[in-house]
């Protein structure tokens, strides 16, 4: 059973009247179809995935309105999509994660800019910077600049998310350019409410064909010498355009404050933190009315100068709250201020930390200075007092906090879900070592990487999603002992196949690649790729409770046909089996590539297949067997060696029972799931033979009940008194 999203594709249906009521990605991808888009397609990861998973749930729903939705193998293919709305008036809108999916399209995105677009064309990003983000802290921003692409960064409130998505197709229009739509994880999330519209089907869609194709024109063609001309466009015609129809239809927000002296230019995303970390100071209201004027950049490139140089005239001091770095509007801003002789003091990253997520209280320290400078003085007075006395109240909490626990709370980094099948392979791993000795391990993006995490500490490096195999071509030849890249069954479609496999063997490196084979991507949300067994599988293996990722042979059959001459698929349950197979990859007098296909299933898509079946057995009161393992504590020394070859998170300690002993004995809790790793590593690494199997009945037949109550009966008769 996969997530379903039949609530929310359900809401795509609102009519011009209703009132839409959700997230803030859902009323994007709303705002896409009252948009008139003809085309959607996109890579998933971060919450912004959710406008394409809905969409492909929504499948018929779309067919109805001729909306093509495709899931793309990677971003730069979502990316090449765009070209579409090159000749062709037809909008369309491409999403993906963050910066690292903006790198993979950087390609396409630069031979799209260049000639320019005809129709709208909209890619939806989620800027996932900050401590909360899960990738390298760089912004979409410099690709907005670099390629000429406008940059929306709406203020999230879902009235204004959507009329940006609706204004960005009609800019996009209008300066023939590309439009980025930046969304933070905050934004994605926040819930909210808008005047629904009627969807708009597309006057070119899947439902109304061209009969023919456009007529050749080199101009449309990213190539010399066209090329030229295209960046003589972008300074001549497209920028101006833009600017022009972001001014004439108000893109951007100017908010009066009653302290016309001071100045706040924002990033349209940042507003609702910087109202909060103003309410701090008392320089604004409940209702988010600053005393202070606000310029609220809802598009963040272009600037139009001739706005920001109005606002910033006759001012004492204008602050720029831009998040991350380089500083690239505050740059822009100083240029054309000194341009046009405009000497207002300009402050930025002076008051505001150079790196690092804008949090409120980030905010308000920057805002305090700030204040502390311009502000009149009794007002200047009240909000740095106001603001001193939250932060410092805010310290003190802490510290009342840690006062009261006595030590620091220990660090909790993410780890592999119960029953993942991917930790017994890095079990085994760490087992193989003792035999081969050291190696070299090339992680990559993905679950798996949580390997780099205590208790395995496995991987030197990670250099982009599938990229592994690649990134130890450099290191394989200045090692005596062959190297191990790891990589999962979404990284490999992904990029790995071409950037890793295609080139190891084409160079007859020799190495060894293990390809983690779950049957999703599951890091990205357990999406379908195309080595997910079908529907029809699914059913069959839930009845029987079967494994589904070896009814699937798409990725052997791939290799063997690329040529891959050395290829094991071993169960990643069966530490024993891994091991074996991970200490032949390193002792074989094979000379080239080595592939180990390590198969088990996503953990959480099997709970979600067999868990309402379960129910379903259970509520009909049929019998259900469900195993558990367990550790006799009369048997366990206190080595703790289990714990440290498998780090399951329901494999803990607990008091010794015996009051000679001093050492804790493990112990495992509720919430295993029966994955048998823990006996299975007893029995791999020649642990204690501390742990048990059990079978838990439930609705048991009359012949068990019997049973049980005599073996009951004979262990009390046993017992001492």
């Amino acid at each position: 059973m996969e997530v379903s999203f039949s609530k929310e594709v359900e809401l795509l249906r609102l009519k011009n009247g209703d009132t839409f009521h959700g997230e803030g990605i859902l009323a994007i991808t709303k705002a896409l179809l009252q948009s008139g888009v003809a085309y959607v397609g996109g890579y998933q990861g971060a919450p912004v995935s959710h406008l394409l998973d809905v969409m492909v749930q929504a499948e018929s729903y779309m067919n109805e309105l001729g909306v093509h939705v495709e899931a793309c193998s990677n971003e730069a293919s979502a990316a090449a999509m765009l070209g579409a709305s090159i000749h062709y008036p037809l909008r369309g809108a491409v999403t993906w994660k963050s910066i690292v999916g903006t790198n993979v399209a950087s390609d396409a995105l630069s031979n799209l800019s260049s000639p320019g677009v005809t129709g709208g064309a909209l890619i939806v990003v989620g800027e996932d910077y900050g401590e909360g983000a899960s990738v390298i802290q760089e912004r979409t921003h410099a690709y907005a600049l670099k390629s000429s692409m406008c940059l929306l960064d709406p203020r999230p409130d879902l009235p204004v998310m959507v009329r940006m998505v609706e204004h960005g197709f009609r800019l996009s229009e209008a300066s023939n350019m590309p439009c980025i739509l930046e969304l933070r994880i905050r934004a994605c999330h926040v819930r909210g409410s808008f005047e629904a519209s009627d969807n708009v089907p597309p006057p070119i869609s899947t439902r109304t064909l061209m009969e023919d194709p456009a007529a050749f024109d080199y101009m449309r063609l990213a190539h010399p010498p066209v090329t030229f001309r295209h960046e003589k466009l972008k300074g001549e015609e497209r920028i101006p355009a833009a600017r022009r129809y972001i001014a004439e239809n108000g893109l951007n927000e100017l908010m009066p404050g009653r302290h016309e002296r001071m100045g706040i230019i924002v990033q349209g995303g940042l507003y609702n933190a910087l109202i909060r970390s103003l309410q701090q100071l008392g320089l604004a209201d409940a209702f988010g009315q600053s005393e202070i004027p606000l310029l609220v950049l809802n598009v963040a490139w272009p600037i139009v100068p001739e706005q920001v140089a109005e606002f910033c005239m006759g001012k004492d001091g204008v602050l720029v709250v831009e998040e991350g770095q380089p500083e690239y509007i505050e740059q822009e801003i100083a240029t054309l201020l000194r341009r046009r002789d405009i000497q207002t003091p300009l402050h930025g990253k002076d008051l505001l930390p150079a790196a690092g997520e804008y949090t409120v209280e980030v905010l308000a320290s920057g805002l305090a200075a700030f204040a502390q400078r311009y502000l009149p003085d009794a007002a200047r007075e009240a909000a740095t007092g106001s603001a001193r006395a939250w932060l410092d109240g805010n310290q003190a909490r802490r510290a009342e906090v840690s006062r009261l626990l006595g030590e620091p709370l220990p660090a909790r980094p993410p780890g592999f879900c119960v029953g993942c099948p991917e930790r017994p392979v890095f079990s085994a791993l760490k087992l193989a070592q003792q035999e081969v000795g050291k190696v070299h391990v090339a992680a990559d993006i993905g679950c798996h990487a949580f390997g780099t995490f205590e208790p395995f500490s496995q991987g030197h490096s990670i250099l982009g999603y599938g990229m592994s195999l690649a990134s130890r071509a450099g290191v394989s030849p200045m090692m005596q002992r062959r190297t191990l890249a790891i990589m999962g069954d979404g990284g490999f479609w992904h990029n790995g196949l071409l950037t890793g496999v295609q080139s190891a063997l084409f160079n007859k490196d020799d190495a060894v690649l293990l390809i983690f084979k779950n049957g999703y991507t599951s890091a990205t949300g357990t999406q379908d790729i195309i080595s997910t067994p079908d529907d029809e599988i699914k059913e069959r293996a839930r009845d029987k409770q079967q494994s589904l990722v070896d009814k699937n042979q798409t990725i052997e059959a791939t290799l063997e046909g690329l040529g891959v001459e050395w290829m094991r698929t071993v169960h990643t349950y069966d530490v024993d089996r891994m091991r074996k197979t991970v200490t032949e990859a390193f002792t074989s007098d094979f000379n080239g590539l080595k592939v180990i296909v390590a198969e088990g299933e996503c953990q959480l898509e099997r709970q979600r297949r067999i868990k309402p079946w379960l129910a379903g057995l259970l509520s009909r009161g049929e019998r259900v067997v469900r195993v558990k393992y367990g550790v006799d504590e009369d048997v366990c020394n206190g080595d703790h060696a289990c714990i440290r070859l498998s780090g399951c998170p329901t494999l803990t300690l607990k008091d010794n029972p015996d009051p000679l002993k001093v050492d804790p004995v493990a112990t495992v809790i509720d919430g295993c799931v029966g994955c048998g790793l823990c006996g299975a590593n007893a029995h791999a690494a020649t642990l204690c033979p501390s742990f048990y199997r059990a079978e838990v009945v439930q609705n048991p037949k009359w012949h068990e009940r019997l049973l049980a109550g005599l073996r009951g009966a004979v262990v009390r008769a046993l017992q001492p008194a």
